[in-house]
């Protein structure tokens, strides 16, 4: 990891993306982690996905999220930090109805950086799902209809 300060209004090169409807500013990138800044607007989310090989976190700056994993809903607000191991399905959802912002991060960094520029403007959601598969994030299917 290189030393300095990446100020609040930049990223570690000149460009945010755009996955799922929501913006993804890198911050850090090393081996041992990733880390990036996200604008999360009202009524977006990550569907439930699982990371094999990584463990993440989200420190919520502002706003409120709601996490699903552990079989169960969790509200997430300012200041709190999410915790989800490596392995453990999780979806993240915005139904505050307001934009929330956040820091994420993973570790070890692994292929996530890599997925994040190839996802950059993906909107069909197969091919989302396709691409994640190939850089280490596993989307779970949606729920069968009753």
């Amino acid at each position: 990891m290189e030393k300095g300060i990446t100020p609040a209004s930049e990223g570690i090169i000149d460009k945010s993306w755009n996955v799922v409807g929501q913006t993804y500013t890198p911050k850090l990138l090393s081996n041992n982690a990733f880390v990036w800044h996200a604008h999360i607007p009202a009524d977006s989310f990550v569907p439930p996905h699982i990371h094999p090989t990584q463990d993440e976190w989200i420190n919520v700056l502002t706003g409120n999220l709601e996490i699903e994993f552990l079989g169960d809903v969790h509200k997430a607000g300012p200041g709190d930090l999410v915790r989800m191991p490596m392995g453990e399905a999780h979806g993240i959802f915005n139904r505050s109805g307001s934009e929330a912002t956040c820091v994420f991060g993973v570790a070890p960094a692994r292929k996530l950086f890599d997925l994040f520029t190839k996802l950059d403007g993906v909107t069909d959601p197969d091919e989302l799902v396709r691409i994640s598969a190939m850089h280490e994030v596993d989307f779970l299917p949606p729920p069968a209809e009753a």
